[in-house]
Formats: structure tokens, sequence, C-alpha cells
């Protein structure tokens, strides 16, 4: 085990926010399974028994990255039991955009050859890992994944959420990427390294990236410069009863707003 490992900044025009990093295991896999967490407590940590149970670590290594929890979460003693292999914290300020850019950044120096995407709140099924994987080996770029997508399935999505996504955010942007989507705000998806290598998109940009801008912004910018783009079928839960969130409707729903006017006018892309 390694503690306070740095990555090397490849070239000039990557910002990283600061971070701690711990090197638990070795690299095993071409692909990185990367999952955000800030204070899941037991959903996380009962996750990442299923994914141990279903032996994900065949098909794919594992970075944690943690927003700053409280609650054990970001424990090592614990993540090394469940076949963790690297430990990432962001240590600035910032957002959901930043703890997967350190992710996406390790994957880059490390080797892998593409990275997959998962909530750490128990909410997605793990079986979608698997087919996120065989989309890369087919030589896909980019795989969202989706609820609706023949084969998805979808239980108690809160109807308000449901009428935004296939009304509001699916349509607009299916228009700026010029794709056919069906499930966009699904966080569930895999992307090939070359994305993050390319200097048309350059992700490692701190502080250019409010909340979830980055995963939307990929979503858009990488069928529009012509990539291999799919959609995998996944199951999204959510609990019956009052969903719990980190993010109330009218912030959330004015943040999702803003992100894709800033997409449309093309503001998150690189200036040089």
């Amino acid at each position: 085990m390694k503690t306070d490992v740095k990555m090397e900044l490849i070239n000039d025009k990557i910002r990283l926010p600061e971070y701690e990093l711990t090197q638990i295991g070795e690299k095993k896999n071409k692909y990185l399974i990367c999952i955000p967490v800030l204070n899941e407590g037991e959903k996380f940590r009962n996750q990442l028994a299923r994914m141990q149970k279903l032996k994900v670590s065949d098909v794919a290594d594992l970075i944690i990255c943690d927003g700053g929890s409280t609650d054990g979460s970001a424990d090592i003693d614990m993540l090394a039991k469940y076949d963790v292999t690297a430990l990432v914290i962001r240590k600035s300020k910032g957002h959901l955009s930043d703890q997967l850019m350190l992710g996406y950044y390790y994957a880059l120096v490390n080797g892998y050859e593409g990275t997959i995407t998962i909530d750490g709140n128990g909410k997605d099924g793990i079986k979608g890992i698997f087919r996120m994987a065989r989309a890369l080996d087919q030589g896909f770029d980019f795989a969202q994944g989706s609820r609706y997508r023949k084969g998805g399935v979808a239980i108690n999505t809160p109807k308000s959420r449901e009428i935004a996504i296939k009304l509001i955010h699916v349509p607009i942007i299916n228009i700026l990427s010029g794709c056919k989507y069906t499930d966009t705000t699904n966080g569930f998806r895999a992307h090939s390294i070359r994305v993050f290598e390319d200097d048309r998109i350059q992700p490692f940009r701190y502080g250019d990236f409010p909340t979830y801008a980055l995963i939307h912004y990929l979503t858009v910018i990488i069928p529009r410069l012509g990539y291999r783009v799919t959609e995998v079928p996944v199951l999204r839960r959510y609990p019956a009863g009052k969903i719990p969130t980190k993010i109330s409707p009218i912030k959330g729903n004015m943040d999702l707003m803003k992100i894709l006017w800033n997409i449309a006018i093309r503001k998150y892309e690189p200036k040089d």
C-alpha cells in the first residue's frame, strides 16, 4: 500500500484539484471502474460487497473518487477488503466533476484503456458493468447507460424526474450532440481512454466544470467529434417512498439548465 502518491502532469494544459491518492492494490485489468462517493455509508459498502460477489474485479480495477466523506466510506482497510485498487480524495473545493476528473486522470497516467463510471449510492445494477466492458471491447469510445433502452429497467423513478429526463434533458442533449440517447442523466457510463487523450476535449481543467458539468459535456462533445457511441441497457432502482438526495429539486434543475445552456454556447470547450 502506497500513500500520498502523486500523478505526474503530462502537459501544461492539465489542472487538477488538490488530492490525496492511496494506492491500495496493483493494476490487474485494462479497464478502471470510477465510483464517486460522498457519505454513502451502508449503501456504498453493500454495493462493494455485491461487486465482489459478482467478481467485477475479473474485468476491471476499481478506484474510489471521494469528495471528503466523514462516514467511513474512505476507510482504507474497508476498501482493501473489497478489492479496491486505489482511493483518491478531493481536497480542493469542488463537486462530482472534480472527483471524476481525478479518477479519469488516474486511468490515463496508469495505462488503462478505458473507464466505467457507476454511482456509489447502490441504485445501479452491478451486472451493467460487464455490459460496459463489452462495449469498450467492441471499440466504442462512449457507452451511455440507459434504463429506457430495450433491456434496461427503471424501478421507482420519481415521476417528476422521468418527465424532466424525457421531455427536457434528452431532447436538448440529442440536439446538441447529434445522437439519439434515451437516458442522458444516468451516471452509469463508459469511456475509452482515447477521449481523455484528445486535445480537442481536454477534460482535465479544474475549475471549468461545475457540479455535474463534466459528464454532460463529454456526452455531447464525444459524438460531435466523430467517436463511436452506443447505449447500454442498465438497471436503475430508486427506493420506494421519499427519495434521498443531496440536491434540492429546485437548485438541481436550475444547475442542470445552466449546464445545458453553457454546453449549447460551447463554454466548456477548450480555448486552445
